[in-house]
Formats: C-alpha cells, structure tokens, sequence
C-alpha cells in the first residue's frame, strides 16, 4: 500500500514538462532522504556507448546524460516511464556530484531514494534496482559503442539557483 507521500511524488515525477522540474525534483528528493545538496550544475546531452546511462565529471559541474538511450526510451514508451527513467538517471548523476565516487554506494543510495519516495513497484525503483533493460530489453538490442563528438547543453537547468539574468 502506498502511502499519501509516495503517491504525491509518483504525480510529480510523472508530470515534469523539462529537464529543469526533473532536476528540481531530485535536489529536493535527495536532500530530503540524504540531507545533501549542491548548486550549479549543467546539464550536457551527448551520444554515448549505449551500455553507459550518463556520468558526472568528477570535480566539475557537468552531469551528461546519454541522449542516444534518452531518445530511445522516450520513442518507445509512455511519458510518464521516460519521467521515471529520468529521475532515476538525474539521481544518480547528482549524488556522484555530491562527492560520492563509489559506484556501488550511489546505486544503492539511489535505489534507497528511488525505494522510499516512489515504492517498490514504480518503474524508477525496478530500474534503479537493475538497471533500464530489466524494463526496457529492447535497449539490449541497440549497439553503440561510440561517443559522439557533439554535445547539446540544455539551457535553463538548475535555473533556481542562478541568481544573474540570462
């Protein structure tokens, strides 16, 4: 059974419009779980090796989200799963930015938040416990092993804490 909170949240995932409201939404699900935060960060969409979901740079203010899968997931399934696979990704990427290297540590963390906010039968926990393809075995099929050389920065992410006039 879900709980009043749990399913408050579910809406909001399912409702975001942009990356930024996605991204809104992980700050304030990670410091309310994790009591952590940061500000500042970009958000880069770049072609990657379809085995890697994104990464953050370590030091710097960049999450990159594979925008290869991103795309393929959104052609092939419902909005509301691509918001969930979207959390999940931001998340992720958003506690290595917070200085967390180890891999295990942060899928884990993930999948505790994921777990908690969500419930256990959301897609965004499923996927965050695996990974996409336990959802989505198509992904499987799609081979690219390339990282491209062109980037797309999205605009206006992390937008509530820039406090200058774009």
């Amino acid at each position: 059974m879900l709980t009043e909170r749990q399913l408050q949240f579910r809406a909001k995932v399912s409702a975001f419009k942009d990356f930024n409201e996605a991204f809104e939404l992980v700050k304030s699900a990670v410091f309310t779980k994790f009591k952590m935060h940061r500000a500042g960060l970009s958000l880069v969409l770049q072609v990657m090796p379809t085995r890697l979901g994104a990464y953050h740079i370590l030091g710097s203010n960049v999450i990159a989200v594979n925008s290869y899968v991103l795309a393929a997931i959104k052609n092939m399934t419902v909005p509301e799963e691509y918001n969930a696979y979207l959390f999940m990704v931001l998340a992720h990427e958003y506690l290595h930015s917070l200085g967390i290297v180890d891999e295990n540590t942060v899928r884990q963390m993930t999948f505790d938040l994921c777990q908690t906010l969500l419930g256990d039968d959301h897609s965004a926990t499923k996927m965050a416990k695996e990974d996409p393809s336990s959802l989505y075995p198509q992904l499987k099929d799609m081979v690219n092993t390339q990282f491209g050389r062109e980037f797309r920065v999205v605009r206006n992410f992390d937008k509530a804490n820039q406090s200058y006039i774009q």
